[in-house]
């Protein structure tokens, strides 16, 4: 049975790709013009800011992180917006007794700004940040972590996200995985990773977990 469910924040729990990707553009519009597109900047969310720059810019990728970093906190409001479905099927199951945590590449000032903004944070008793381990995912440390601060053992335990680093972070912990077909890489894409369930809202995360069915009902309502 699945107590936790830990949850991917950017482009799982709120809709912050187009943040990303104006953070992404004014970034490089700065130190490389006319090297990259949208379409460039879809490919490289999910790897950390670190990981992204340093193969670009090496010797600028902390001056390109700092001016992502200030676009991104200054923008954040005018571009960040909720998926559907997703504040109800949540509050649905923290109401229910479940235990929701969040385990992301972002920093954790900035996840604090977007669960403000979307109603999220009394929620999320845990938050694991890029900014609290040593190794992001892929790595399994995050979702550990995690999994540490409910007393929570793997086979109890749901990872959701939109990106391959979050299905093979929570492979490498031994949780059940679940990808959702709101990503901006596409369904088909995450399959290639194997998660256990794809989600085609949110809600269906009610029936995994065995939330009756107008429970649900009252979830996609609100």
């Amino acid at each position: 049975m699945i107590t936790v469910l830990l949850f991917d924040f950017d482009g799982t729990l709120v809709d912050t790709n187009e943040l990303i990707i104006q953070s992404f553009l004014h970034t490089f519009g700065r130190f490389c013009p006319n090297r990259f597109n949208r379409e460039d900047c879809i490919s490289f969310i999910g790897p950390t800011l670190k990981e992204t720059f340093e193969k670009i810019a090496p010797d600028r990728a902390d001056e390109m992180i700092a001016c992502y970093r200030a676009f991104n906190r200054e923008n954040h409001n005018r571009y960040i917006r909720e998926f559907p479905g997703v504040y109800e099927t949540v509050r649905n199951l923290h109401e229910k007794g479940f235990r929701l945590g969040i385990v992301t590449s972002k920093m954790k000032e900035m996840v604090h700004l977007g669960l403000e903004a979307t109603r999220l944070r009394p929620f999320f008793p845990c938050i694991i940040s890029v900014d609290e381990v040593a190794n992001p995912k892929p790595h399994p440390e995050s979702v550990l972590k995690a999994m540490e601060f409910f007393g929570a053992r793997p086979e109890e335990t749901l990872m959701i996200g939109d990106n391959y680093h979050d299905i093979l972070a929570g492979k490498n912990a031994g949780t059940k995985t679940a990808g959702v077909a709101w990503s901006l890489k596409g369904k088909d894409y995450l399959r290639q990773f194997h998660p256990d369930y794809m989600l085609d809202r949110m809600s269906d995360l009610l029936t995994i977990v065995g939330v009756e069915q107008d429970e649900k009902d009252d979830a996609v309502s609100g």
